[in-house]
Parts: C-alpha cells; sequence; structure tokens
C-alpha cells in the first residue's frame, strides 16, 4: 500500500476547497490503497473516493475478539429485529428452522438461528480468547477454533434471508464482516472496510445525483439543490467516520441536522396548481423523505444497499411521468 505525502496537489486543493472525501476535477485518478494526509487527517483511496484512514488494531486473539464483538452487535443493530438469538438457543433455534413449514415464516426461523449461529461462534472465540489470557495456546486446528468458524461460516449461508430493519432488502455485505474478520488478518479485514465505505458513498452519490435530477427541475423544489448536496456530503463524512473518533461529535449532528433540513423542505406551491397535481406533490414529499431515508440506511450500514436504491429509483420514474402532467 503506498503513502502519499501532502502536498498542494490538484487532488488535496478540491478536497479542501469541497470538504468532501470525493476525487473531484483532479487530472490524474490515484491508485486504489494510496494514503494521503489533508489537514492532519489520513485518507485512503479507492474506487474514486478519498476515504478517512484508521491504522488496523494488532494482530492477536484479544483484538480479532473485540473487532468481532463490534461487528457483531453492529450486524444486528442494522438488521431485522427478533433475531438476536442467544448462542445457547441454537439447538431450539436448529429444530424450529427444520420444521417451519411455511415460506414466510421459514425466512425469519432462518434469520433467527443465523443470529444463534453467530452468538454461538462469539461464545466460543470469548473462550478461546479467555484461555490465551490465562496462558493456554489454541491454535487454528484446535476443535474449537473448527467448530467457531463452522458457526460463523453456517451463519453467512443464511444470511441471505436476514433483511435491512427497513425490510427494504437483505444486507449479506454486512452480515458477512463478522466471518471474513475471523477468516482473514486484520489488515485485510480493514482494507475490505474502506473498500465497502467508498462503494456505500458511491451509493449515496448516486442517490443524491437522481433525486436531483427530478426536483431541481420542478419550480416547487427550486431551493432543493443546497438541501441534497448537504445531506450527501455528510451522509459520506458519518459514512467513513468511527464512533469512536472525537471528531464525531461534528460529524454525527451535522449529519442529523442536514437530514432533518432536507425533510422539513416543502414544495412551493404554484398559483395554478390543480387538485390532481395537488396529490402529485405529495407523492413528490413523500418520495423526497424515501431518499432521504435510503441515503441514511446506506451511510449508518456503510456498506451499498443495490435492491433498495433500483426499487427508490423505479418509483422516482413513475413519479417523474405524473410530474410531466403538472
Amino acid at each position: 500500500m503506498r503513502i502519499a505525502q501532502a502536498s498542494s496537489s490538484p487532488a488535496e486543493t478540491a478536497f479542501q476547497a469541497s470538504a468532501d472525501p470525493v476525487l473531484t476535477a483532479v487530472q490524474s485518478t490515484p491508485e486504489n490503497g494510496v494514503r494521503q494526509s489533508i489537514d492532519g487527517t489520513d485518507y485512503i483511496f479507492f474506487d474514486g473516493y478519498w476515504v478517512r484512514y484508521y491504522p488496523p488494531v494488532e494482530e492477536s486473539l484479544a483484538s480479532r475478539k473485540m473487532l468481532i464483538d463490534h461487528l457483531t452487535r453492529r450486524a444486528f443493530h442494522h438488521t431485522e429485529p427478533g433475531i438476536n438469538t442467544p448462542g445457547e438457543r441454537l439447538d431450539t433455534a436448529r429444530a424450529h428452522y427444520e420444521n417451519q413449514t411455511d415460506p414466510a415464516m421459514k425466512r425469519v426461523n432462518a434469520a433467527m438461528l443465523a443470529g444463534a449461529l453467530f452468538n454461538r461462534a462469539t461464545d466460543i472465540f470469548t473462550a478461546i480468547v479467555e484461555l490465551e489470557e490465562k496462558g493456554v495456546c489454541i491454535s487454528r486446528s484446535n476443535e474449537l477454533m473448527k467448530a467457531c468458524g463452522d458457526y460463523f461460516k453456517e451463519a453467512l449461508e443464511l444470511g441471505k434471508e436476514v433483511k435491512h430493519f427497513s425490510g427494504e432488502e437483505g444486507i449479506d455485505e454486512l452480515w458477512g464482516e463478522p466471518f471474513r474478520a475471523f477468516t482473514v488478518p486484520i489488515t485485510k479485514y480493514y482494507e475490505s472496510r474502506f473498500i465497502k465505505v467508498s462503494q456505500a458513498m458511491a451509493n449515496i452519490d448516486k442517490v443524491s445525483a437522481h433525486m436531483k435530477a427530478l426536483y431541481c427541475s420542478r419550480p416547487e423544489y427550486s431551493n432543493i439543490a443546497p438541501l441534497l448536496d448537504e445531506y450527501a456530503s455528510a451522509a459520506k463524512h458519518e459514512c467513513e467516520t468511527m464512533k469512536s473518533d472525537v471528531c464525531i461529535f461534528e460529524i454525527w449532528p451535522r449529519f442529523v441536522a442536514a437530514g432533518e433540513a432536507l425533510g422539513n423542505a416543502k414544495p412551493d406551491m404554484q398559483p395554478d396548481c390543480s387538485r390532481e397535481c395537488s396529490y402529485v406533490m405529495d407523492e413528490a414529499q413523500s418520495t423526497l423523505i424515501a431518499g432521504r431515508n435510503l441515503i441514511n440506511w446506506v451511510a449508518r450500514a456503510r456498506v451499498p444497499m443495490p435492491r433498495s436504491t433500483e426499487k427508490y429509483f423505479a418509483r422516482c420514474e413513475a413519479l417523474g411521468e405524473r410530474l410531466k402532467g403538472c
């Protein structure tokens, strides 16, 4: 991984001018993995975006356990409720999954089983770390380590049945992170995180651009562009920032305030607006809120949500057809 020293480069100038971690107006695209310090903050470049860089924690079982615990909690936080099944209830969860015949209920049982598998794996890994702290060395070939890996792998396979808390779609990228943190070197896991953040940023920009194309041409929303730009920018900063970073006390309030400002934007109804047009404006307002929510979900999960994005774009297209009649 190459490290580039800070200088008055076009990339840095563009970054400082916009305060937005995205490559803009540069003459040559940096290679993926290039790092650069900008105003005292380290960034790493992947797929068109400068992402805030955090050095990996040390490679040890204790560090890996801490990372897996964090990722498991985060996975449950962003997925549907009711699936955080304790590891000791694994056998019960499996029996209900295997015996369930209703397809809709079986999907939920699968998600509950996946939760139990994750928790059983972390229970075992906790015990392994505690043994290591007492001087007992556990190798990768140990039966406990193999069982831990098997549980993580099975949970990952069932992850396709787990939905985002919005119910919009599955969120496999997020669900698979604890398993990846268990199987690959920590430095490799961190690299994959930076890549996913850059993909999430691209998703945010794509949704924001689509919303601007739909709304900014309308006289009712003539002042919406700055609000959309501010929220997309704040969302990308939130996406890249770890909650343990002290700058979160500036990043998070900006993100929330920008989202509230966008949500409070109301259409400037035109004097000749018909009753039918008024109904269309109601749909336009709810579609605007839906777009804001989608950006929120992507930013907080830090992974792209392609199916939700496609669904939202279809909604925008249908609204655009209705707006032609106004």
